[in-house]
Protein backbone atom coordinates (compact mmCIF):
# COMPACT_ATOMS: atom_id res chain seq x y z
CA UNK A 1 0.00 0.00 0.00
CA UNK A 2 1.41 3.38 -0.96
CA UNK A 3 -0.73 4.72 1.40
CA UNK A 4 0.15 5.86 5.12
CA UNK A 5 -2.83 6.38 7.71
CA UNK A 6 -1.91 8.64 11.06
CA UNK A 7 -3.89 9.59 13.65
CA UNK A 8 -4.28 13.49 14.01
CA UNK A 9 -5.35 14.07 17.39
CA UNK A 10 -7.95 11.95 18.63
CA UNK A 11 -11.05 12.79 16.04
CA UNK A 12 -9.02 12.92 12.87
CA UNK A 13 -6.55 10.51 10.38
CA UNK A 14 -4.39 11.95 7.98
CA UNK A 15 -3.94 9.43 4.60
CA UNK A 16 -0.09 10.14 3.58
CA UNK A 17 0.04 9.51 -0.17
CA UNK A 18 3.72 10.15 -1.99
CA UNK A 19 5.39 13.23 -0.75
CA UNK A 20 5.34 14.96 -3.76
CA UNK A 21 3.42 17.53 -5.66
CA UNK A 22 2.50 16.36 -8.43
CA UNK A 23 -0.96 15.93 -10.80
CA UNK A 24 -0.79 12.37 -10.67
CA UNK A 25 -0.75 12.56 -6.64
CA UNK A 26 -3.20 14.80 -6.48
CA UNK A 27 -5.65 12.30 -8.91
CA UNK A 28 -4.88 9.47 -6.35
CA UNK A 29 -6.29 11.71 -3.54
CA UNK A 30 -9.40 12.70 -5.42
CA UNK A 31 -9.97 9.06 -6.45
CA UNK A 32 -9.74 8.18 -2.95
CA UNK A 33 -11.61 10.94 -1.59
CA UNK A 34 -14.77 9.73 -4.30
CA UNK A 35 -14.52 6.28 -3.08
CA UNK A 36 -14.82 7.57 0.89
CA UNK A 37 -17.43 9.70 0.05
CA UNK A 38 -19.56 7.16 -2.21
CA UNK A 39 -18.75 4.82 1.29
CA UNK A 40 -19.78 7.22 4.01
CA UNK A 41 -18.71 5.56 7.14
CA UNK A 42 -20.75 6.28 10.08
CA UNK A 43 -19.50 9.73 11.77
CA UNK A 44 -16.78 10.88 9.23
CA UNK A 45 -17.73 14.56 9.37
CA UNK A 46 -15.14 16.14 6.81
CA UNK A 47 -12.47 15.47 4.03
CA UNK A 48 -10.08 17.71 3.53
CA UNK A 49 -7.71 17.12 0.63
CA UNK A 50 -4.17 18.68 0.63
CA UNK A 51 -1.01 18.39 -1.61
CA UNK A 52 -0.24 15.05 -0.63
CA UNK A 53 -2.53 14.09 2.07
CA UNK A 54 -5.73 13.77 3.05
CA UNK A 55 -7.35 14.44 6.35
CA UNK A 56 -10.59 12.87 7.40
CA UNK A 57 -12.24 14.00 10.55
CA UNK A 58 -14.73 12.02 12.58
CA UNK A 59 -16.73 12.17 15.92
CA UNK A 60 -15.46 9.87 17.78
CA UNK A 61 -18.83 9.22 19.72
CA UNK A 62 -19.87 7.34 16.52
CA UNK A 63 -17.02 5.94 15.04
CA UNK A 64 -13.46 4.83 17.26
CA UNK A 65 -10.24 5.59 14.78
CA UNK A 66 -9.74 1.88 14.58
CA UNK A 67 -13.07 1.25 13.15
CA UNK A 68 -12.03 4.00 10.48
CA UNK A 69 -8.65 2.89 9.87
CA UNK A 70 -10.62 -0.10 8.78
CA UNK A 71 -12.99 1.38 6.53
CA UNK A 72 -9.77 3.34 5.28
CA UNK A 73 -7.68 0.50 4.49
CA UNK A 74 -10.15 -1.80 2.62
CA UNK A 75 -10.52 1.39 -0.25
CA UNK A 76 -8.89 0.34 -3.24
CA UNK A 77 -5.98 2.25 -4.29
CA UNK A 78 -6.45 3.79 -7.54
CA UNK A 79 -4.86 6.46 -10.05
CA UNK A 80 -7.99 8.04 -10.80
CA UNK A 81 -6.64 9.02 -14.25
CA UNK A 82 -10.01 10.53 -15.20
CA UNK A 83 -9.98 13.23 -13.05
CA UNK A 84 -7.84 16.22 -14.12
CA UNK A 85 -10.28 15.45 -17.70
CA UNK A 86 -13.70 15.61 -15.89
CA UNK A 87 -12.50 18.48 -13.50
CA UNK A 88 -14.75 21.86 -13.60
CA UNK A 89 -13.25 24.55 -15.64
CA UNK A 90 -13.66 28.20 -14.31
CA UNK A 91 -12.21 31.23 -15.83
CA UNK A 92 -11.91 34.21 -13.85
CA UNK A 93 -10.92 37.86 -15.61
CA UNK A 94 -8.30 39.35 -14.30
CA UNK A 95 -6.76 42.84 -14.71
CA UNK A 96 -3.07 42.70 -15.22
CA UNK A 97 -0.42 45.36 -14.24
CA UNK A 98 -1.45 48.84 -13.09
CA UNK A 99 -3.16 50.01 -9.51
CA UNK A 100 -4.44 46.09 -10.11
CA UNK A 101 -0.55 44.39 -10.31
CA UNK A 102 1.55 46.81 -8.27
CA UNK A 103 4.29 43.99 -8.11
CA UNK A 104 4.06 43.79 -12.02
CA UNK A 105 7.15 45.75 -11.94
CA UNK A 106 9.49 43.64 -10.03
CA UNK A 107 8.44 40.76 -11.69
CA UNK A 108 9.46 41.79 -14.71
CA UNK A 109 12.46 43.23 -13.24
CA UNK A 110 13.31 39.52 -11.75
CA UNK A 111 12.45 37.80 -14.62
CA UNK A 112 13.47 39.34 -17.92
CA UNK A 113 10.30 39.18 -18.99
CA UNK A 114 7.98 41.98 -20.15
CA UNK A 115 4.36 42.69 -19.24
CA UNK A 116 2.75 41.46 -22.35
CA UNK A 117 4.88 38.11 -21.86
CA UNK A 118 4.35 37.65 -18.21
CA UNK A 119 0.14 38.42 -19.17
CA UNK A 120 0.96 36.28 -21.64
CA UNK A 121 2.31 33.47 -20.15
CA UNK A 122 0.55 33.52 -17.06
CA UNK A 123 -3.05 33.38 -18.79
CA UNK A 124 -1.44 30.78 -21.19
CA UNK A 125 -2.53 27.34 -19.43
CA UNK A 126 -5.14 25.92 -17.04
CA UNK A 127 -3.95 25.53 -13.31
CA UNK A 128 -5.08 22.75 -11.23
CA UNK A 129 -6.24 23.31 -7.95
CA UNK A 130 -4.45 21.23 -5.48
CA UNK A 131 -5.96 22.71 -2.33
CA UNK A 132 -7.63 25.65 0.10
CA UNK A 133 -6.61 26.80 2.67
CA UNK A 134 -4.70 30.13 4.19
CA UNK A 135 -7.65 32.12 4.03
CA UNK A 136 -11.33 30.66 3.19
CA UNK A 137 -11.21 29.81 -0.34
CA UNK A 138 -8.04 30.68 -1.10
CA UNK A 139 -6.68 28.44 -3.91
CA UNK A 140 -3.28 26.97 -3.99
CA UNK A 141 -2.32 25.73 -7.82
CA UNK A 142 0.02 24.14 -9.71
CA UNK A 143 0.85 24.59 -13.58
CA UNK A 144 2.79 27.83 -13.69
CA UNK A 145 5.68 28.89 -15.92
CA UNK A 146 8.43 28.29 -14.28
CA UNK A 147 9.81 31.31 -16.53
CA UNK A 148 7.22 33.69 -13.89
CA UNK A 149 8.65 32.07 -10.66
CA UNK A 150 9.23 35.39 -8.52
CA UNK A 151 10.27 34.69 -4.58
CA UNK A 152 7.84 36.63 -1.73
CA UNK A 153 8.02 40.05 -0.69
CA UNK A 154 10.67 40.36 1.88
CA UNK A 155 8.36 41.90 4.04
CA UNK A 156 4.59 41.43 3.54
CA UNK A 157 1.98 43.66 3.43
CA UNK A 158 -0.84 44.14 6.05
CA UNK A 159 -3.82 44.44 3.72
CA UNK A 160 -3.87 42.55 0.50
CA UNK A 161 -8.08 43.45 -1.70
CA UNK A 162 -9.74 40.86 -2.11
CA UNK A 163 -9.19 39.61 -5.39
CA UNK A 164 -5.91 40.32 -5.66
CA UNK A 165 -3.91 37.45 -8.12
CA UNK A 166 -0.52 37.36 -7.05
CA UNK A 167 3.20 35.24 -7.94
CA UNK A 168 4.89 33.23 -4.78
CA UNK A 169 7.32 30.89 -5.64
CA UNK A 170 6.60 28.65 -8.67
CA UNK A 171 3.14 29.25 -7.62
CA UNK A 172 0.27 31.62 -8.27
CA UNK A 173 -2.88 32.26 -6.42
CA UNK A 174 -6.22 34.44 -5.66
CA UNK A 175 -6.60 36.13 -2.48
CA UNK A 176 -10.74 35.54 -1.76
CA UNK A 177 -10.94 38.20 0.99
CA UNK A 178 -8.86 41.08 2.32
CA UNK A 179 -5.94 40.29 4.10
CA UNK A 180 -2.53 40.14 4.99
CA UNK A 181 0.11 38.39 2.47
CA UNK A 182 3.51 38.33 1.25
CA UNK A 183 2.67 37.72 -2.43
CA UNK A 184 3.89 39.40 -5.53
CA UNK A 185 0.67 41.31 -7.12
CA UNK A 186 0.77 41.08 -10.64
CA UNK A 187 -3.35 41.88 -10.96
CA UNK A 188 -6.89 41.19 -9.73
CA UNK A 189 -9.94 39.78 -10.56
CA UNK A 190 -13.25 41.36 -9.66
CA UNK A 191 -15.33 37.92 -9.16
CA UNK A 192 -15.85 37.03 -5.29
CA UNK A 193 -13.65 34.43 -5.23
CA UNK A 194 -15.75 34.01 -0.99
CA UNK A 195 -18.82 34.92 -0.47
CA UNK A 196 -21.10 33.97 2.92
CA UNK A 197 -24.11 35.16 0.88
CA UNK A 198 -24.22 32.62 -1.60
CA UNK A 199 -25.48 29.21 -1.42
CA UNK A 200 -21.77 28.06 -2.09
CA UNK A 201 -19.85 30.44 -0.22
CA UNK A 202 -16.93 28.94 -2.26
CA UNK A 203 -16.42 29.68 -5.63
CA UNK A 204 -13.62 27.56 -6.40
CA UNK A 205 -13.14 23.89 -4.72
CA UNK A 206 -10.40 21.72 -5.03
CA UNK A 207 -9.87 19.43 -7.95
CA UNK A 208 -10.81 22.12 -10.34
CA UNK A 209 -8.89 23.54 -12.97
CA UNK A 210 -8.49 27.67 -13.29
CA UNK A 211 -8.21 29.71 -16.58
CA UNK A 212 -7.00 33.15 -16.23
CA UNK A 213 -8.15 35.58 -18.76
CA UNK A 214 -6.94 39.03 -19.31
CA UNK A 215 -9.14 41.92 -19.66
CA UNK A 216 -9.59 46.27 -19.71
CA UNK A 217 -9.57 48.41 -16.86
CA UNK A 218 -12.90 49.17 -18.43
CA UNK A 219 -13.83 45.77 -18.34
CA UNK A 220 -13.08 44.88 -14.54
CA UNK A 221 -15.15 48.13 -13.53
CA UNK A 222 -18.27 46.84 -15.44
CA UNK A 223 -17.76 43.57 -14.20
CA UNK A 224 -17.08 44.95 -10.36
CA UNK A 225 -20.44 47.01 -10.46
CA UNK A 226 -22.49 44.41 -11.44
CA UNK A 227 -20.98 41.70 -9.33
Amino acid sequence: MSRDIRPCGDSAVTVEFRQVIDPSVNAEIFAFCQALERLQPPGVVEIVPAYCAVTVHFDPMVITMGELRAALDAIPEGTGENGAQDAPLIEIPVCYGGAHGPDMASVMAHTGLSEQEIVARHSGGDYLIYMLGFTPGFPYMGGMDESLSTPRLKTPRTAIPAGSVGIAGSQTGVYPIASPGGWQLIGRTPLKLFDLGREQPFLLQAGARVKFVPISAEEYERLDQND
